[in-house]
């Protein structure tokens, strides 16, 4: 094939004595490209080996190369060849210096790169020097060059035209090449690169080949004698190091923040779940003596991540130790949140991501919990402390996380039982020397004002039920059994706190100067001290019903504190109600009574207009009041009629006076149904006397004081004989039998219990002794007092003995 004639060249190149660029001169080598500008590209003229020539050596000049390639020194990279590429080592990749020094199927080791360094520093200071001059000759060369004549190509050159092309030869498969174990330093590059599985996977093949060098079963310690042996001990040992802080690492980023996308983020926790698989199965062949234990770590490693997030996330949270529950429970939320959508995906299934991370969280709140647990807090972050960890961390953290290990129970309590108890006592302990302060403090500041002549309403009540009330409501919210304690606290703070309310208001209506108050003020004042009364018994029965069977004493004692108040105070408004109804009352029962409803009226218009003011009494303490009153009117009302002061003579007068007590006695039952009174049992005394006055039958009069006296247990005899007295009946026979039917039903009624204090009517209406019949014949005065004492003689008043009538002589 003709050969291209090449441009004139410039006399300057017969001094580089280069007679031909295309034919290597004997004894020289070809310059590389790099250093000649008018050398052709080597890979265009290897097709024309025939017309290349050869060094002394015997070596081909097919193939162009530097001294340092020919001679295989190139301690880093392999010239360009068609069957290989730069890249990592592998299947058709070049070998460095050291993969060609060491027979192929021998790993590197980390000692063998103090060579490699050395020579590179070598190497380096050499193609300094060789690049300087190089760049100074082509400067020169370049100066004649001129433009470059078209080169054929290589189907030009190799193929003339109009003949056909040569089918190419039959390729001959390659031998199969060794993979060549990866160094120390690769293995580690891998890592830094976060190819963790791929890492594992050459650290556990180097690991193999230790045990194997060494002649043992297991993984142990690197042995003295051998210092290949050690070495790769050694390096097997640091490359584990690295791999595990890269693999927590990746732990701790990937819950801090997605990083550079989902995608990523779950590849690389992939690779650490895959690492996981692998290290696990080799601890199965390991043996439990030498088992590297990589899943454990990784729960550890989950379980300082999770605490580092959390300390991060409660100091700055503002609002105290309630605030920092809330930054904690936000956090937790959070990064559950991205442990189930993102990162417990991407692990394998068999190693339970979700339970561990679970897991790593609830150890580190538990931690967190217990440390602030130990300080001294004030009450209200005990309470916060308490309530997050019964009731908000089970409601609101693990109920949207995991409920099927809350019901199991895996993760265990966050404090311990001890700790929980202790907390409890010490808000027991505060609440109660707390409130009995805060409740004397109060009581002390109402108490001034008592005396006040202003009228000032009072909020004892109220400021008593809201001191108490703050820690009976957050008590139960955190548990039942601890509400039970709480209230039995209150309960009995509340008791002490009404006994010592039941002293003052005592010493309060005993004190001479309370009189001096207008009677408006002095009114209004035990109105409010009555007023504390409902609220207060409504707390204590709340508090009984929650709290623990042990807390009824302490009811009881607050219950009749109360009464006593309440009682007190009822009657101090009814005496003063009847000091000024007592001139009205005085006129009942006499002549001008019969004619006139004077008295009658004025006793209506006062209850009527006092009522006015006792309308600010609470509805249950009014009630009482009223009835008291109504049943006190009443005995005020009957009390003159009993005593004698009207005697009727005759029938028309017995029918005068009856008439009369049913006019009154509706006037009075229309005037407490105004009042509201419940008490309507005594709507029927009045007209019963009416009747039992009016009859005139004995019969007729037996059957209406049997049901005077079935209504009314508390009349006695005394009671009946003073009626009969009013009406006049002075026949022996007939009172002997009216009074038996009141002395049978008495002797029928003697181991009954007496009535209650509010049902009792006759008991406060003295009656005095019936004096002698004034129808006595005068026969009859000459009679010794013994023969006057006969059964027959009823009407007159039966001789007291001796020991009866000495006592009242003495008195």
């Amino acid at each position: 094939m003709p050969r291209k004639s090449l441009p004139v060249k410039m006399p300057i190149l017969k001094s580089l004595g280069v007679a031909d660029s295309k034919v290597p001169r004997a004894g020289t080598l070809p310059l590389r490209s790099s250093r000649n500008p008018f050398e052709e590209v080597p890979g265009l003229e290897e097709e024309e080996s025939g017309e290349l020539g050869s060094l002394p050596n015997g070596t081909s000049c097919g193939r162009r190369a530097t001294l340092e390639k020919l001679a295989g020194l190139a301690p880093f990279r392999l010239g360009w060849t068609p069957s290989r590429r730069g890249g990592s080592p592998g299947n058709g990749q070049p070998r460095s210096f050291l993969g060609r020094v060491l027979s192929p199927g021998i790993r590197r080791s980390s000692a063998d790169f103090g060579l490699l360094a050395r020579l590179q520093g070598i190497r380096t200071q050499g193609d300094e020097e060789a690049a300087g001059e190089a760049a100074r000759r082509l400067a020169f060369l370049r100066l004649g060059r001129g433009p470059k004549p078209r080169r054929a190509s290589l189907a030009e050159r190799v193929v003339p035209a109009g003949e056909a092309a040569p089918e190419p030869p039959p390729q001959v498969p390659e031998p199969p090449k060794v993979k060549e174990p990866l160094s120390v330093l690769e293995i580690l590059s891998l890592i830094q690169q976060r190819e963790l599985a791929r890492a594992d996977e050459h650290i556990l093949e180097l690991e193999a080949e230790e045990l194997a060098s060494s002649g043992c079963g297991v993984p142990g310690p690197p042995k003295a004698e051998g210092a290949a042996g050690g070495r790769r001990a050694r390096d097997v040992a640091l490359l584990y190091e690295a791999l595990q802080r890269e693999l927590w690492a990746l732990v701790r980023e990937t819950l801090a923040g997605p990083g550079p996308g989902a995608g990523a983020g779950a590849g690389a926790v992939a690779q650490l779940g895959q690492v996981l698989v692998q290290e696990e199965a080799a601890d199965g062949r390991r043996g439990p003596g030498a088992a590297r234990k990589l899943r454990a770590r990784w729960a550890e490693a989950v379980a300082r991540a999770a605490r580092e997030r959390l300390e991060a996330a409660a100091p700055g949270a503002p609002g105290g130790l309630a605030g920092q529950l809330e930054a904690l429970r936000a956090r937790l939320l959070e990064d559950m949140g991205v442990v189930r959508g993102r990162l417990a995906p991407a692990y394998p299934a068999g190693l339970g991501a979700f339970s561990v991370y679970l897991r790593g969280y609830h150890g580190a709140l538990a931690e967190w919990l217990a440390v602030a647990a130990r300080r001294r807090l004030p009450l209200a972050d005990r309470y916060a402390l308490l309530h997050w960890h019964n009731q908000v961390y089970p409601r609101e953290v693990l109920g949207l996380v995991d409920v099927v290990a809350l019901e199991n129970g895996e993760l265990g309590p966050l404090l311990s039982p001890g700790t929980l108890r202790g907390l409890e006592d010490e808000c027991v302990t505060d609440v109660k020397a707390q409130t009995r302060a805060a409740l004397l403090r109060v009581l002390q500041e109402d108490e001034e004002h008592w005396g006040s002549p202003e009228d000032q309403p009072s909020s004892l009540a109220q400021d008593v039920c809201e001191l108490l009330e703050e820690h009976t409501d957050q008590a139960p919210r955190i548990s039942q059994e601890f509400g039970e304690r709480m209230a039995h606290c209150c309960l009995g703070g509340l008791a002490e706190f009404l006994q010592s309310f039941q002293q003052r208001a005592e010493r309060f209506h005993e004190n001479p100067g309370v009189r001096e108050l207008p009677p408006d003020t002095y009114v209004s004042r035990t109105i409010s001290l009555v007023n504390c009364g409902p609220p207060l018994r409504a707390l204590a029965e709340r508090l009984a019903r929650v709290g623990p069977p042990e807390s009824e004493p302490a009811r009881e004692a607050a219950a009749s504190a109360l009464d006593r108040v309440t009682r007190l105070c009822h009657r101090v408004l009814a005496d003063l109600l009847f000091q000024e109804l007592q001139p009205h009352f005085n006129k009942l029962m006499r002549r001008k009574w019969l004619s006139s409803s004077e008295a009658l009226d004025g006793i209506v218009g006062t209850l009527g207009a006092q009522a006015l003011a006792l309308r600010r009494m609470q509805d249950e303490p009014y009630q009482t009041l009223v009835a008291e009153l109504h049943r006190r009117a009443l005995v005020q009302y009957v009390r003159p009629l009993l005593r004698g002061r009207l005697r009727c003579r005759s029938a028309r007068t017995r029918s005068r006076v009856a008439g009369r007590l049913r006019e009154d006695a509706a006037q009075l039952q229309r005037l407490f149904r105004r009042l509201e009174s419940q008490a309507s049992w005594l709507d029927a005394v009045v007209p019963h006397l009416a009747e039992v006055l009016q009859l005139e039958d004995t019969p007729s009069i037996q059957v209406e004081v049997g049901v005077l006296v079935r209504d009314y247990p508390d009349i006695r005899r005394k009671h009946v004989a003073a009626l009969l007295d009013i009406r006049g009946l002075c026949n022996t026979a007939a009172r002997h039998e009216i009074l038996a039917v009141a002395r049978d039903l008495e002797l029928s009624e003697e181991g009954a219990s007496s009535p209650p204090r509010d049902r009792v009517f006759f008991a406060d209406i003295p009656v005095p002794r019936p004096p002698f019949c004034l129808s006595l014949p005068l026969v009859l005065g000459r009679l010794p007092l013994s023969r006057l004492a006969r059964p027959s003689l009823a009407c007159l008043p039966r001789p007291r003995s001796p020991s009866a009538s000495r006592p009242r002589a003495q008195r």
